[in-house]
């Protein structure tokens, strides 16, 4: 009988958190990886990187809640190599820096599985660095501790040097120590060090989500407790934390510490996230709409075998764009088929989709709508003009109606169609857990998805604080009809102007 052949596993650091500190061998490996299996703290962002055949599975584990425990960890990425897999267990931050890396190492040993140690950058140094605290500086220590702060302190088990730590060592970093941080600070004080010791917790440092508290050995914990600090965190003690005052850089952002809950499809999120994160915001991306090829394709290759026949060929989306192309690409054909047709869009963003194909646009209303583009069709004389919409199953009805009614022959291709995701178990306990200040909306289905997607009670949790921003009023009308107020606004429907009405009304 042949043996089934076993596959590798890569213990891969995700980082502390900031996509960017990801390493290019970790990317790498997502990339190709067939099974990946990953911690809370692995930052949902990265997860873009991964192979979207891969199985992804989420162990994450949190104070008082773990989806599985390490022992059931170990038997499941045995499993999944010895069944053939190219498994990467993605760890937060560095596997051997308190990650349990060095124990998941070794049963892969003993199963005689090839494994691969690929280093994260750690939260002990990055999450200081960008608090503004250098965990060594010449005018205050040379010497650097890390310590996992979750263990219980007061137990034989758990021998911790205390007086060594409290007058031996100048900086002191505890991990995963929110839980035991009153008896940390107990007993670093009861050893030797003195009350007044500059402390600064960080939570979810790296992040557009991350805030700090500082204080001393004496007041930190009580501190903590009125800010209602909850883990992830970092706790550092030492005299570097003065520094701080002066070389606090990444927590001056404008936006830093509202939290926005970006809703948009994963591929089209990113411009969305990447102008918010610049001002600072945290945001948590919760795609409401997926967004796929229509499964009957008759009427659109139809209009491409006959595109010598229109006048015009409108696009009201990037969508448009991507899936009629996608279309005329898997026919095998190209942008020569295009033929007489003049070209126009609903936007800037749908222009800017069009020169991707180097593909210039006859017509761009003012008025970024349909409304707008029938306004400048109105100074055009349509009679007899064949006209097609390459669009969504589902659209508003007013465009392809106002041009048939200026005499134009209109044809409605859907070339695609929106459908509710999964929303990942990360995001669902980030949105139970933080408190969002603005959810975006950018088009009707998005919001009508929203209420398809999250369960009611995090729904109710959100709407009853946050502020909601719709990208225009077709987006905001669709809002008020599901019981949403729209309290931000655009003047123009695009992203950049979404990201500046934001940042205006904070």
């Amino acid at each position: 009988m042949k043996e089934s052949k076993i596959g590798k596993v890569y213990l891969v650091g995700a980082g502390p958190g900031d996509p960017g500190l990801l390493t290019l061998r970790g990317k790498e490996l997502l990339s190709k990886a067939q099974v990946i299996i990953y911690d809370r703290l692995a930052s949902p962002r990265i997860m873009e990187f991964a192979n979207p055949k891969a199985e992804k599975i989420y162990v994450g584990k949190r104070v008082g809640k773990h989806v599985a425990n390490q022992h059931e960890i170990n038997e499941l990425i045995v499993k999944k190599a010895t069944e053939g897999n190219m498994v990467v267990r993605l760890k937060g931050g560095d596997p051997f820096i308190f990650g349990r890396g060095g124990e998941e190492a070794q049963i892969l040993s003993r199963h005689n599985i090839p494994f691969e140690i690929v280093p994260g950058v750690t939260s002990a140094i990055a999450v200081p660095a960008y608090a503004g605290i250098p965990l060594t500086h010449r005018s205050y220590t040379a010497s650097v501790a890390f310590i996992t702060g979750h263990r219980r302190f007061d137990q034989s088990e758990a021998p911790v040097d205390w007086e060594g730590l409290a007058k031996g060592v100048g900086t002191l970093v505890f991990l995963m120590g929110m839980t035991n941080l009153p008896n940390i600070t107990s007993n670093l004080i009861k050893f030797g060090r003195s009350p007044d010791t500059p402390v600064a917790v960080i939570r979810w440092g790296t992040t557009p989500l991350q805030e700090s508290i500082t204080g001393t050995l004496s007041d930190i914990a009580q501190k903590v407790k009125e800010a209602n600090f909850k883990p992830p965190a970092i706790i550092v003690v030492g005299d570097v934390c003065k520094v701080r005052d002066d070389i606090n850089w990444f927590e001056k952002n404008p936006l830093l510490g509202k939290k926005v809950l970006v809703t948009r499809t994963r591929q089209q999120a990113s411009e969305l996230v990447k102008l918010l994160e610049r001002k600072g915001a945290g945001c948590i991306e919760c795609p409401t709409i997926e967004v796929k090829q229509v499964e009957d394709l008759s009427i659109i290759d139809k209009a491409i075998s006959q595109l010598d026949n229109f006048d015009w060929i409108i696009f009201s989306s990037p969508n448009a764009v991507k899936f009629f192309f996608l279309r005329i690409d898997q026919l095998g054909k190209d942008i020569r088929i295009l033929g007489r047709a003049k070209i126009a869009v609903v936007g800037a963003s749908t222009e800017k989709a069009l020169k991707k194909h180097h593909i210039n646009v006859d017509i761009v209303p003012e008025d970024f709508r349909a409304e707008g583009l029938l306004d400048a069709f109105s100074k055009i004389d349509l009679s007899d003009a064949k006209v097609l919409i390459p669009r969504a199953v589902v659209a508003r009805e007013i465009l392809p109606k106002g041009l048939s009614e200026m005499g134009a022959e209109v044809l409605v291709a859907p070339c695609y169609e929106t459908v509710p995701p999964e929303v990942a178990p990360q995001t669902l306990e980030l949105l139970e857990e933080e408190d969002i200040d603005v959810v975006t909306f950018t088009s009707s289905s998005t919001v009508k998805n929203f209420f398809k997607t999250i369960p009611e009670n995090i729904i109710k949790k959100i709407i009853s604080k946050a502020k909601i921003a719709c990208i225009g009023p077709v987006t905001a009308k669709t809002a008020e009809k599901m019981g949403l107020k729209c309290d931000i606004m655009p003047k123009m429907s695009t992203i950049p102007s979404l990201v500046e009405a934001i940042e205006e009304d904070f």
